[in-house]
């Protein structure tokens, strides 16, 4: 951890909401004048979508999964020297992963490959994070240590999957076979390696389905938000909320747990804008301080830099 540097990571697979919380901290950015560099956790895959497929094969040949949910499929080590470098000195390398036709079509590459390793913009107020292994501990790698604040994604499975399948069809070319697939192959490493973190972290954000997702494979459609609530519960190392103030702000709001609230999936924007400001705000100032940055010209610059559209 860096109070000079300071880390944000949200931890989850996608389908599990972690869009609305980079809406939510853009909102936040802008109002505090923060600029954050963003990092998408697929920048560390180890393999190209290609070669993926083709070590996934060799892999079941030999009696081994690999899925990008274990460390075989990332380079978890340049992930942990990035989030020990960027506290150290507020600096590092990323790359991006160019999931869809029209972000490789920018960079003039192939869907599914890697752009070169760049420095990141040296001048920033943060650094946000977004993908699988935000507080992962594999061996001797321990992400888990670095991020200031830890938001958990954590999943609902049916809902996850529906929203894969959904996603991965569209708009990443997979056949809805290769995505049940791939979920199916995934389901080991998804137990060993992503679902301990959401112990590790500060909140966990929880998408619960209010209408049937018992199949979630034949499901025709994947339920909205107006047909969720979600479930904020905040653990140990984060200070509580002053819940009676959340409750009148937030509607529909209401306390399942002492460190537990239930919100309408609607308000979710609003709810998880209302809660991490007040942590934004705190990591920051202290940042600031501790640069002695007293003034924050407006030309400077403020949101989520690097984030692919």
């Amino acid at each position: 951890m860096s109070a000079e540097y300071p880390i944000v990571a949200i931890t989850g697979s996608s389908g599990a909401g972690s869009s609305a919380v980079i809406t939510a901290l853009e909102h936040i950015f802008w109002r505090e004048r923060v600029k954050a560099v963003y990092v998408e956790g697929s920048a560390f895959h180890r393999y190209d979508r290609k070669t993926m497929r083709e070590e996934v094969r060799k892999a079941q040949e030999a009696g081994r999964n690999l899925t990008h949910f274990g460390p075989e499929g990332n380079h978890l080590d340049k992930l942990e020297t990035l989030f020990f470098q960027y506290g150290a000195t507020g600096t590092g390398l990323s790359r991006h992963y160019l999931h869809t036709c029209e972000q490789a079509g920018h960079w003039g590459q192939e869907p599914g490959t890697f752009t070169a390793w760049e420095p990141m913009d040296s001048d920033s107020d943060l650094l946000l994070y977004r993908g699988l292994h935000g507080a992962v501990l594999a061996g001797d790698i321990n992400i888990a240590q670095y991020p200031d604040l830890h938001i958990g994604m954590a999943p609902n499975a049916n809902l996850e999957w529906m929203r894969k399948i959904d996603r991965d069809s569209q708009l990443r070319g997979y056949s809805r076979e290769e995505v049940m697939q791939m979920i199916l192959s995934r389901l080991r490493d998804y137990v060993d390696y992503i679902t301990p973190q959401f112990s590790r972290t500060h909140i966990n954000f929880q998408m619960i389905p209010l209408v049937d997702t018992s199949d979630p494979f034949g499901a025709e459609l994947t339920p909205s938000v107006d047909e969720c609530s979600l479930v904020i519960h905040f653990q140990q190392g984060v200070k509580l909320p002053h819940f009676p103030s959340l409750l009148e702000v937030i509607p529909g709001a209401v306390m399942s747990r002492r460190s537990t609230l239930i919100v309408p999936g609607k308000k979710m924007l609003l709810a998880v804008e209302t809660i991490l400001l007040p942590l934004i705000h705190d990591l920051i100032q202290r940042s600031r301080q501790l640069r002695n940055i007293t003034d924050v010209p407006k030309e400077r610059g403020a949101g989520v830099l690097g984030v692919l559209a």
